[in-house]
Parts: C-alpha cells; structure tokens; sequence
C-alpha cells in the first residue's frame, strides 16, 4: 500500500502551484490567446503544462503552508501581478503596432471608414485592424509565444516566489511602459508618413500651379493610393521593428 504525508504531498504541489498560477495570469491578458475564441479550458491546460515542462529550470520555492491565508494570499498575488505585467508588456507592443496603423491611415484618408471591432469591443479602424491581424499571425510565426513562456521561466528567476507582492511593481515600474505606445508606434509609421507628407506637398504645389484642377477630387485617390503601395511596400519590414520591441518589453523579466 502506497502512504505518503502530508508535508510531502505539499512538497509535491509547490514546485507546480507558483509556475501555473503565473502562466495562467500570463494566458489571462497575452493576446491571441486572451481571445474569447479561446476557450478558458484550454488556457488552463497550456498554463499546467508549461508548469510542469519548466521544473527542470525553475528554482526551488520557499516551504509555504498552503492552508494558512497570510501567508499563501501575498505568493499567489504576486504570480498574479508578475503574470499579468508580462502579459500586459506583449499587449503594449500589439498596441504600438495598430497604433502606426491609426497614424497611417490618419494620412491615407482611411481613418473616415470605422466599425465595431467585436474582439477589441470598441471602434476600429481599417488600417489598425489590418496591422493587428497581420501582427498576431507575425507573432506565431516568429515564435513569439515561445519567447514569451521563455521570458516567463527567466522571471522566476529575475523575481523568485517571495512575500512581497508589490516588489516587482517597484523595480520593474509598468507604469512607464505607455511612452512605448507612441515611441515605437511613430518609429513604424515614420515611413510611410513621410511619404505620404511629400506626397501632399505634391498636391498643394499641383493646386497652386494649376487653380483649375479639382484637388480634393484628385487628392483622396492618389494619397489612397500612393498609400497602399507603400504599405504593401513596407510591410515586409514590419517583422524587426515588431521583434526589437518584444524583446527591449520581455527583457525586464529576464
């Protein structure tokens, strides 16, 4: 008959409560896999498996007694907010992204042309729906989500299980990551913006030479499409600007 006690079944549960509980608040708030068309089952699932696939790399926790609130309630606010910042730091570059999206179809004209975004719940933009598509197919691509379970295996050691919850807040300061919204957003639409500004300058010179000709009716056509082929142009460069940003996010967990 096979016995076992009480402190090693918790000595058991330990090593794989943390990783999870941490993973599962990452799946909460990644995108992709944040989505509803994921369903919260399978989230669940992927967080035990990385939890269980990670113990190899992961360090040994304190000895915690799992039935005593004080001390169990700061480790597991801790995974959470740990978990959720990393999740956050991937959402922030998603944003950057369709955020380029919004300035360039700003100067394409694009921007007129709204409607309901059903997974976002709010208005979007033809441009900044594309970028967004296009970013998350990117993202599985490159293999951006194994980067992310990489950083989140690194954090335990960068930010080990601990009884102060709010430590990561103080050093790490998540606050400071919404300047990467338009730093890097600016730096991926610069390109096009620019072509875009001496493509205008084009017209006004053309109204000013020539008063005769209708430029409001020549000017939406040409900027729309002087647009799409810079952005059918430029898109294929997308890929490092997209890749230099999640690592400068994912680099404070490792």
């Amino acid at each position: 008959m096979i016995t076992f006690s009480e402190a090693q079944l918790l000595a058991w549960l330990q090593p794989l409560l943390w990783p999870f509980l941490r993973a599962l608040a990452l799946f909460g708030a990644l995108p992709v896999f944040s989505q509803r068309s994921v369903p919260a089952r399978v989230r669940v699932a992927l967080a035990a498996f990385i939890a269980i696939a990670a113990q190899a790399t992961l360090p040994a926790p304190p000895p915690v007694a799992l039935d005593s609130l004080p001390q169990v309630l700061p480790l597991v606010a801790q995974q959470m907010i740990i978990g959720l910042a990393l999740g956050f730091s991937v959402r922030l570059v998603f944003a950057a992204v369709e955020f380029a999206g919004e300035l360039i179809g700003l100067q394409m004209g694009l921007n007129f042309a709204g409607f309901f975004d059903p997974i976002s719940a709010g208005t979007a933009t033809p441009s900044s729906r594309f970028f967004g598509t296009t970013i998350a197919w990117l993202f599985i691509v490159i293999n951006g989500h194994l980067i992310v379970i990489a950083a989140l295996a690194q954090s335990f050691q960068a930010f080990p299980v601990g009884p102060e919850p709010f430590a990561f807040l103080r050093q790490v300061q998540p606050h400071r990551w919404g300047a990467e919204i338009f730093t890097t957003g600016l730096w991926i639409a610069l390109p096009l913006i620019t072509m875009l500004l001496f493509v205008n300058l084009v017209l006004g010179a053309v109204s000013r030479v020539a008063p005769q000709i209708n430029i409001f009716a020549i000017g939406f056509p040409v900027t729309l499409g002087v647009g799409l082929i810079g952005l059918l142009l430029t898109l294929p460069a997308l890929q490092q600007p997209f890749t230099m940003a999640l690592e400068s996010m994912l680099g404070a967990f490792r």
